[in-house]
């Protein structure tokens, strides 16, 4: 039920979604949702749960690879591979920690915030594992770039810009120079 919840937050917004909206897409009965979420608040919190448990295991399937270049390679292809999503609805945790900011001021907003931080910190390691001059600053600015491109893509609904700007990304870190 989670997965769903996630992908309704995502795809509808926090404020449109509802919990019927969550039954369908679980297929399950309304009052079965009741059951396990008996507030919007628990279903943030639920999909939020959903997208770190996702991080974490995209993380450890790109741990996988060998060479931090290749590690940071492959995640901007899954973001490129992402595009269609991107182009509907943006980036599932950049559009829901920009909603949930202009919403709550009750920690929801913050626990959005370090979804992304878990991101950004191990961009990070991967360029610190390159020998690469400043790999937060690094970091800061493949996850701006990725979140720019998702908002683009997004507000001109043209998957490709993920496609374009996921190349410039791949031709930046080939051409990263390293100790």
């Amino acid at each position: 039920m989670t997965t769903a919840t996630a992908r309704v937050l995502h795809e509808q917004g926090v404020e449109r979604t509802t919990i019927a909206d969550i039954a369908r897409a679980a297929d399950v009965p309304t009052g079965n949702v009741y059951y396990y979420f008996k507030t919007k608040d628990e279903l943030i919190e639920a999909a939020l749960s959903e997208h770190t448990g996702n991080l974490e295991t995209l993380t450890a399937q790109l741990d996988r690879l060998p060479d931090p270049r290749e590690r940071l390679k492959a995640l901007i292809g899954g973001w490129v591979d992402q595009k269609d999503m991107a182009a509907r609805h943006g980036c599932p945790m950049g559009t829901l920690a920009v909603e949930l900011d202009k919403r709550y001021e009750d920690g929801l907003d913050l626990a959005a915030g370090q979804v992304i931080r878990r991101l950004v910190d191990w961009v990070a390691e991967q360029y610190r594992r390159l020998g690469a001059a400043d790999p937060e600053g690094l970091a800061l600015t493949l996850i701006g770039a990725y979140q720019g491109m998702s908002l683009l893509s997004n507000a001109l609904r043209d998957p490709e810009i993920m496609t374009r700007e996921g190349a410039r990304l791949i031709r930046e870190l080939d051409a990263l120079d390293v100790v």
